[in-house]
């Protein structure tokens, strides 16, 4: 394993309007004798952190590290650090699910409204059920507009989805694409309703421990000792907006319950599947979620410890196209984020972006190869993420940078200039 960590400090990104989109100036990196290595003197507009780390189904095959985890305490940034990765959260929820659907409590076809105990139903098209399978390929016709991390600890799920702004009353469940948050709580609510157990020790359970990973959904099931790691993630004027917790867990580990309260032992799974956030709230290190990779490189079994968490048809089954843009029939960007870049989805399966679709309009491709790779992207309060696949090589990456704006800025595809130098790895 080679591991280059660097330290010049970095200071925060140059203030950046969000109606303008100017290109970064990328960093130069370079590549070293006994390995990969950032280069080049901090910039201004500079992340406040990067990680970048490669590996194959074996094992980690390159590391690369630089700037900040806590920019006050002067603690460099390390490939073990948790941060927050956004909406790869979502690819670690649906692992999850599939490990429930081998175990024959879920099935991705059926009515979910026979696991969640109530008719889920789009009010336009009443006679259509929704399924898992639907959910998880932003197919439901479910939208982000009446929210879903809002829901508070004494909150109840149901109530956002009684709402009609959370339903896209001119396409049927199953006909149309639209990247939608909301799906993976009502996901997370099912898989709580057939264990009986609540989804962030669930998930600790199915996936996170078998894989020897150290991260938790929400900060409840980590350790004290991993907490401390945590990356403190800044906005682009260089404040922090998530985790800065001052190495230890927030005093409250949910959202608190509208009268302020913070009694997690009152919750009762299977009523707010939004509470540990599966759509976006999974804090994990960078060589954690390396480790979920090699795994589904791996079909399934991870070759570091010999755990076998998934069938190959499973990870097949999450790798299949289940939509593809064809111009008419979905949206390519999301609708709750600052950051539309058109083009930016355009090829789904389970869970799971497709990445470098060759049809017009579609600009999902940071690695400028036309190779199809599979993963997901995150990005949420100054973090810009990702987890990439190549099946074929049997190789992948994932990277992640802090401080970075909402939008994807300066990028040739859909992605940003940060997140395409990445990619290439030098």
């Amino acid at each position: 394993m080679m591991h280059r960590q660097f330290g010049a400090a970095l200071r925060g990104p140059a203030r950046m309007h969000t109606a303008v989109r100017r290109a970064w100036r990328q960093r130069i990196w370079a590549c070293g004798i006994s390995g990969l290595f950032f280069a080049g003197a901090a910039q201004a507009d500079s992340p406040v952190a990067k990680v970048r780390i490669a590996f194959d189904r074996n094992g980690i095959t390159s590391i690369q590290t630089n700037g900040f985890a806590d920019k006050a305490a002067a603690r460099k940034i390390s490939a073990n650090d948790p941060v927050r990765v956004a909406s790869i959260s979502k690819l670690v929820t649906t692992v999850g699910v599939m490990r429930l659907v081998e175990a024959g409590k879920l099935n991705l076809d059926a009515d979910v409204s026979r696991y969640l105990g109530w008719n889920l139903r789009n009010p336009a098209f009443p006679n259509v059920p929704i399924t898992l399978r639907m959910l998880t390929s932003h197919r439901s016709s479910l939208t982000d507009a009446a929210g879903y991390w809002q829901t508070p600890l004494d909150g109840l799920l149901r109530d956002t989805l009684d709402n009609p702004h959370a339903w896209d009353g001119e396409h049927a469940p199953g006909t149309y694409f639209r990247y939608t948050n909301l799906n993976f709580p009502v996901a997370a609510q099912a898989m709580e309703r057939v264990t009986g157990e609540r989804f962030d020790r669930l998930m600790q359970r199915l996936v996170l421990k078998p894989l020897g990973v150290e991260g938790c959904f929400g900060w409840a099931t980590c350790n004290e000792a991993t907490a401390a790691q945590s990356v403190v993630q800044y906005n682009t004027d260089g404040k922090a907006v998530v985790d800065d917790n001052h190495g230890h867990k927030p005093n409250c580990l949910v959202r608190p319950a509208r009268d302020g309260s913070c009694d997690l032992s009152r919750y009762r799974p299977g009523e707010n599947g939004a509470l540990f956030g599966p759509q976006g709230g999974l804090r994990i290190s960078g060589a954690g979620l390396a480790r979920v990779g090699m795994m589904l490189l791996g079909n399934g079994t991870l070759a570091l410890n010999g755990q076998h968490l998934l069938r190959p048809e499973s990870v097949r089954a999450m790798a299949t196209p289940l939509w593809e843009y064809d111009g008419r029939n979905g949206l390519t960007y999301e609708e709750d984020s600052d950051d539309h870049q058109p083009g930016f989805f355009c090829h789904w399966g389970i869970g799971m972006q497709i990445l470098a679709t060759r049809a017009e309009g579609c600009r999902d491709d940071p690695f400028g190869d036309h190779v199809a790779r599979i993963g997901h992207s995150g990005t949420a309060y100054g973090v810009q993420a990702g987890m990439w696949l190549d099946r074929e090589r049997g190789t992948g990456v994932v990277w992640f940078a802090t401080g970075m704006p909402e939008q994807r800025a300066g990028g040739l595809s859909a992605f940003s200039s940060v997140e395409e130098t990445f990619a290439r790895g030098k």
